[in-house]
């Protein structure tokens, strides 16, 4: 008798393997416009935060397992920040027996447009523990000057 519901798919599971239960997914049935190919899935998974301080705009990216010389940032037509990469898939060995498969492999592609206040040409990139930072200094906003006309009259 299986403990799981008819809601689940039915399956038999073993209640005490966290990893046996099916999980709902409500993407499985949704289908991707043709431009995003199945090799591409990987960009679901690179997540970005964006935040803004006063002196830059500073972008960090998920990238566990991923070496420098695997990523690729870029800054398009002045104004669009382009991070790319690839996780490789493991190389498999003969003699290997895999369990379970869950950490994505493929390449990754995220695009920002970039504020008009962005010094693109002093952009810098770093990686440590498996995140990306990139900060993107910003220009100085000018006041205007203003200057006061006499009236005369």
């Amino acid at each position: 008798m299986s403990l799981i519901p008819s809601f689940f798919g039915g399956r038999r599971s073993n209640v005490f393997d966290p990893f046996s239960l099916d999980v709902w997914d409500p993407f499985k049935d949704f289908h991707f416009p043709s431009s995003i190919s199945a090799e591409n899935s990987a960009f679901v998974n690179t997540r970005v935060d964006w935040k803004e301080t006063p002196e830059a705009h500073v972008f960090k990216a998920d990238i566990p397992g991923l070496k420098k010389e695997q990523v690729k940032v870029e800054i398009e037509d002045d104004k669009i920040l382009q991070i790319t990469g690839e996780r490789n898939v493991e190389k498999e060995d003969k003699n290997d027996k895999w369990h379970r498969v869950e950490r994505s492999s493929g390449k990754f592609l995220r695009k920002f447009r970039l504020p008009e206040n962005a010094k693109v040409d002093q952009v810098k990139a770093s990686i440590e523990n498996g995140v990306l930072t990139v900060t993107v200094p910003k220009e100085e906003v000018k006041k205007p000057d203003v200057k006061a006309v006499q009236i005369s009259g």
